[in-house]
């Protein structure tokens, strides 16, 4: 028989001690330990394992690193949120005047939020927004109602192009014009700032209003927006410092003001030309139904070709009819058959009945027709035009003419 101790560890250091004992071999009991009697058991003086240094360089290492990314993840956190509200100039925009703060036109509009929106097209998102503006006469700031247009060109050259001719549109100012006050640039996008006009474009008030509430475009008003048109469009080919050829006027184009003043807008295809030069340009711009016969030809855009379109926009005032439809109809080739067979009165918008002056409507659609003759050397100036408007000239007579021996096909990129 053998008798021993026996002990065991696991991963941690641990001591085991024997302080006593008691055994017998023969008949007599092993004699019973004295608990209370045994000595304390020594302290433990096991050596603790330690790590290598190496491991603990490596350790020290790796969370140093670690620490680094997180901090300058954090930090670049923190930078692109500022810059998303901050403005990066280049060099090319240090000199432009009106230009407002991104994050200013953001709050503005709560973000460009959709319920903002108050009109789209093939340029951009139109927004109504209201920025505080700071008066130096007044120790409290005033809140303005702005149109915020964001555009987001297919390229920077194409960003820098445009806000180019913003710049000198900017300095365009006339009452029968809406007023540029600024813009500002943002990554890729361009945002340009007009003041707010709250009878929203002639397009709906001739159309879209009328088939909501019934509520029809009196005659006396769209005389005057009439002269107010050909005189904002006057000022852009004559009175300002250069020639400026709008090459979309249409309703849609036109904004009312809550005096009932008609405001030409949208210059996203207008072009500059200074006084003495031709237009070069070859690309076929416009709208389908207000694009003089000459440009599907050449593509060269000219004052004449703003007055066609005019022409085409006076006649849709007064007969309250679209310039094309589905068909072969054109406005003024109907108006000018109504014309010939002396009967150019039926050419009046139905809906006003006997609310209108005839002679003021006569008047108007001869000038109608006079500014859409297919040759652009028969159209008359935007002065003789408002001249004949105000009653200040003899309108001519109007040789009657068709617009089916000069009809063209548009091709497929052009702008609805």
């Amino acid at each position: 028989m053998y008798v021993g101790f026996t002990a065991a560890t696991g991963d941690k250091s641990s001591a085991h001690y024997v302080m006593g004992w008691s055994f017998s071999t023969g008949r007599v009991p092993a004699a019973t330990l004295n608990i209370s009697a045994l000595p304390a058991p020594p302290p433990n003086r096991a050596k603790k394992r330690r790590f290598n240094k190496e491991v603990i360089s490596l350790i020290v290492s790796l969370t140093t690193v670690i620490t680094i990314m997180l901090v300058l993840s954090f930090l670049l956190i923190i930078y692109r949120r500022r810059l998303n509200q901050e403005e990066i100039l280049e060099d090319w925009e240090l000199d432009h005047p009106h230009r407002f703060r991104y994050k200013d036109l953001s709050t503005a509009t709560d973000g460009f939020n959709d319920n903002r929106i108050i009109g789209t097209g093939g340029f951009g998102t139109v927004y109504k927004g209201s920025i505080t503006v700071s008066s130096s006469s007044s120790s409290s700031p005033s809140s303005d109602e702005i149109a915020v247009k964001k555009i987001t060109p297919n390229s920077i050259q194409g960003v820098r192009e445009f806000v180019a001719e913003i710049e000198s549109l900017g300095r365009l100012r006339h009452k029968n014009l809406v007023n540029l006050q600024g813009w500002c640039k943002h990554g890729n996008d361009l945002l340009l700032i007009y003041d707010y006009i709250p009878n929203g474009s002639l397009d709906s008030l001739l159309y879209s209003k009328p088939r909501l509430c019934g509520a029809v475009l009196t005659w006396n008003a769209r005389f005057q927006i009439a002269k107010g048109i050909a005189s904002g469009l006057l000022y852009l080919h004559e009175e300002w410092e250069k020639i400026v050829i709008h090459r979309d006027v249409k309703p849609s184009n036109v904004l009312i003001d809550d005096q009932m003043n008609p405001r030409l807008g949208d210059f996203g295809l207008a072009r500059l030309y200074e006084r003495g030069s031709l237009s070069h340009t070859t690309v076929v711009v416009g709208t389908i139904g207000y694009m003089a016969p000459e440009l599907t030809r050449n593509g060269n855009s000219s004052s004449a070709s703003d007055v066609f379109a005019f022409g085409v926009l006076l006649l849709e005032i007064v007969s309250g009819r679209k310039p094309t439809d589905s068909g072969s109809f054109f406005l003024a080739d109907w108006v000018m058959e109504m014309h010939s067979s002396g009967q150019v009165l039926r050419a009046v918008d139905s809906r006003l009945g006997s609310g209108y002056d005839e002679g003021e409507a006569r008047l108007a659609l001869v000038i109608g027709l006079l500014c859409c003759h297919p040759k652009r050397g028969s159209r008359p100036a935007m002065r003789m035009v408002l001249r004949y408007l105000n009653g200040d000239e003899d309108v001519p007579e109007v040789e009657v003419y068709s617009h089916s021996s000069s009809r063209y096909s548009v091709p497929s990129d052009l702008k609805e």
